[in-house]
């Protein structure tokens, strides 16, 4: 039950930063990957550590190519890793799951709210979906990358699904 609660502190953390500073501090991705790590091999052994290592692994896969894209940022890549690292390999399945679905309900909230500025998913769509849209105009309309009118904050998707999976584990018990 501390570990609950330390790990819900440690969620809480990231998730006002990126929401609110939009970073995720390296001390606290990094450094929660290594508390879990060391966590999990002090707890359950070499089983248990090479398990948080593979679902470390998986986690980070998971958001590479987003990453690689732009999409995501480093920080979303290494807290991911680091609750990799807590979850496990079956574990960290539902997690990337439910911040799947978090992220895609954040970013639905943040347009209805005015927070976030969805011209760039309106010129995707309409790339993908209309024949005689004028990509190159469409373009040029489209806010920069990197203004903040444009990003969401996925590590808050990633903090309310691990504390999700964390509550439906210790429901299991």
């Amino acid at each position: 039950m501390p570990i609950l609660c330390l790990v819900t502190i440690w969620l809480v953390l990231l998730g006002w930063y990126d929401c609110y500073q939009r970073r995720l501090p390296n001390v606290l991705t990094l450094g929660g990957a290594l508390a879990f790590l060391l966590l999990r091999f002090w707890q359950g052994g070499l089983g248990s550590g090479l398990n948080g290592i593979y679902g470390g692994l998986a986690g980070a896969l998971f958001l590479l190519l987003p990453f690689l894209l732009r999409g995501a940022g480093a920080g979303d890549l290494k807290m991911f890793l680091a609750v990799g690292i807590l979850a496990g390999v079956p574990g960290v399945f539902g997690v990337m799951l439910l911040s799947t679905l978090y992220g895609v309900l954040l970013g639905v909230v943040m347009i209805f709210a005015g927070r976030c500025d969805a011209s760039r998913l309106k010129h995707y769509w309409k790339c993908c979906t209309s024949i005689g849209y004028d990509r190159a105009a469409g373009r040029k309309v489209l806010p920069p990358k990197n203004s903040e009118r444009v990003r969401i904050p996925f590590g808050v998707a990633i903090a309310f699904a691990t504390f999700t999976w964390l509550l439906l584990v210790s429901l299991k018990r």
